[in-house]
């Protein structure tokens, strides 16, 4: 499993991009960063996206993805899986022929350029050659996180936004690779709290509870005013093989 990081920050600075992770050039989980990183070709070889919630910073790219599609004629569409509440948020509120065009009527042949599919969490399900498992995580609107399997066995945890919670570590029995949020200092945990998010103290607590280490624990979403301190906070927590992401990077699982 080839995992490119196109955005790994928990706000918007020069240089920091919101949450998008590309799975073997063709599978996107969140769609905070797409079209500013990615040329022209690889935007269209992506076929499918998994949203784990509808804050702007994990789907504002969407809509402009779409719109390159239908500027360029391209035969081609693509999938959005997320929970119902967060597919009727994304109609509601941003594809709703107000604030953006509606693509998901929209045609660039003969199939709308988007296309919604519910997920149900703790059901698995199947996009391509990957196994899809979504659990719920506890955020500030509905939120879930997700396990992906790839054909060869690689397991990929992404845990979305998400303050202590329990259903999505229970899902992970093996894995090889944990993308987990730490969005501020340990000294601002009731701010993490109250918003649903995490420091390093609040990680080490959530990985403790999974009953097997994970091969390598990956960072995701810091605010980047505190990312030097959250940086050394997460040295201090002792976890095997754990490193903060690095917008751009590719990693193999």
């Amino acid at each position: 499993m080839r995992l490119k990081v196109l955005g790994s920050s928990g706000a918007e600075f020069p240089g920091h991009f919101p949450p998008a992770f590309l799975i073997d050039g063709k599978l996107l989980l969140d769609g905070g960063t797409i079209g500013s990183c990615l040329p022209e070709a690889e935007q269209f070889a992506i076929k499918h996206i998994i949203i784990t919630h509808s804050h702007l910073d994990h789907i504002r790219a969407i809509p402009f993805l779409a719109d390159n599609i239908m500027i360029k004629k391209k035969r081609h569409s693509i999938t959005l899986f997320g929970m119902q509440e967060t597919l009727a948020a994304l109609k509601e509120h941003v594809l709703n022929d107000r604030l953006w065009p509606d693509f998901t009527r929209i045609s660039a042949a003969m199939e709308p350029v988007l296309k919604l599919r519910s997920v149900i969490p703790g059901r698995s399900f199947r996009i391509g050659g990957y196994t899809v498992k979504a659990s719920r995580v506890n955020h500030t609107v509905p939120a879930v996180g997700y396990t992906v399997k790839d054909r060869a066995g690689a397991v990929l945890l992404y845990s979305g936004d998400t303050g202590p919670t329990d259903a999505i570590w229970s899902a992970a029995k093996k894995v090889d690779a944990v993308i987990v949020e730490v969005s501020f200092p340990n000294r601002m945990e009731a701010l993490a709290l109250k918003t649903g998010h995490l420091t390093a103290r609040l990680l080490a607590a959530e990985l403790a509870k999974m009953k097997n280490p994970p091969g390598r624990v990956f960072i995701t979403h810091p605010k980047p005013q505190y990312i030097g301190l959250i940086r050394e906070e997460i040295k201090k927590i002792r976890v095997r093989r754990i490193e903060m992401l690095r917008d751009g990077k590719t990693y193999e699982i």
